[in-house]
């Protein structure tokens, strides 16, 4: 395996994502790629450009507009040994190969008492942008973490996308890798190489003493944004980027608040039912010696996404409401 280079400049979001598919099908011929328009139009969001004519239409498939349906084939092929890397084009769909999740890809590790594995991969752009309206703008992760047998991963920055996805890809469990669609034009650093990021585990983005913030994907900018609004007013807030969603990185969660005795728990998602319930439910059980003040939650309102673009960020959580929560709970 290569050593890392640390890489000159920063690269977008998208191309690290383009960057980590490349040269997995590179190292192992057992990946492929399928979904709608990824070959011959590069992807909705162009992260597979180029990929189809480098490696062709075997290892690079387009499919017909029928989600149940590929990612049922995709399922029967990581049986047998390959390892698809699946993109729903928009996370709203999801909901169209639920059966296939959660009643196969999620189950037959299990049913088949560890004699089978489920090698795939599920990506998907989650989030709302710009108006794009109820059907194509849901962040549905609520939807995925009560599965079982299933891993959920969710990415803030270029360097994870590229090292988690990476080793998603060759884990032998099913991940769903949420990809927030604000984020694909964001720029960070990313090494070049072949690393590989731990799945399951938590990252501190900002230490602090206050206030731990709990977020992931694109609302860890937003908190990050967030702590640098509330240090001139004497608040040193924490963000902890949850990154993986299923499972919880609990250790990470309780070392947090243990610092800190407060919590406040952010996410695009609807709250009701989220990741901030599970988070909340964390702390309860381990962290109520430690807690200062009630646990807070920011999340979208429980209302479709709306299509008018004004509507759309009274319904999503934005940094006035995070900073809110916390001045309230350190008014508590």
């Amino acid at each position: 395996m290569p050593d890392a280079v640390v890489r000159a400049g920063e690269i977008y979001f998208s191309r690290a994502v383009h960057e980590a598919l490349d040269e997995e099908l590179a190292r192992d011929p057992n990946v492929f790629l399928m979904g709608e328009d990824i070959g011959v139009y590069g992807g909705a969001f162009g992260v597979t450009k180029g990929l189809l004519d480098k490696y062709g239409p075997k290892r690079v498939v387009d499919t017909p507009i029928s989600e149940n349906s590929f990612v049922g084939m995709a399922v029967g092929a990581s049986l047998l040994g390959l390892r698809p890397v699946v993109e729903i084009m928009f996370m709203d769909f999801i909901a169209l190969a639920l059966d296939q999740i959660l009643n196969s890809a999620g189950k037959l590790h299990y049913m088949y008492a560890g004699q089978v594995t489920v090698p795939l991969v599920i990506r998907t752009p989650g989030g709302a942008k710009g108006g794009y309206g109820p059907s194509h703008s849901q962040m549905l992760t609520n939807l995925l973490v009560g599965v079982p047998g299933i891993k959920v991963v969710a990415p803030s920055t270029p360097a994870m996308a590229k090292g988690l996805l990476k080793s998603a890809i060759r884990d032998p469990n099913p991940v769903i890798f949420v990809e927030n669609k604000r984020l694909y034009p964001q720029r960070g650093p990313a090494p070049e190489g072949d690393v590989c990021l731990p799945l399951g585990q938590a990252v501190v983005a900002a230490a602090g003493t206050d206030v731990s913030l709990f977020a992931y994907s694109a609302m860890v900018p937003v908190c990050l944004g967030v702590k640098k609004a509330l240090a001139g007013q004497g608040v040193d807030v924490e963000v902890v980027d949850l990154v993986s969603l299923q499972p919880l990185d609990r250790a990470a969660i309780t070392d947090s608040v243990g610092r800190t005795g407060r919590a406040v728990i952010v996410e695009e998602a609807c709250v009701t039912g989220g990741v901030g319930a599970e988070v909340a439910a964390v702390i309860a059980a381990e962290c109520m010696g430690s807690l200062e003040a009630p646990v807070l939650r920011v999340g979208a309102a429980d209302a479709p996404i709306p299509a008018s673009t004004e509507l759309e960020r009274m319904v999503l959580p934005g940094p006035e409401d995070v900073a809110a929560a916390v001045r309230r709970v350190m008014e508590w």
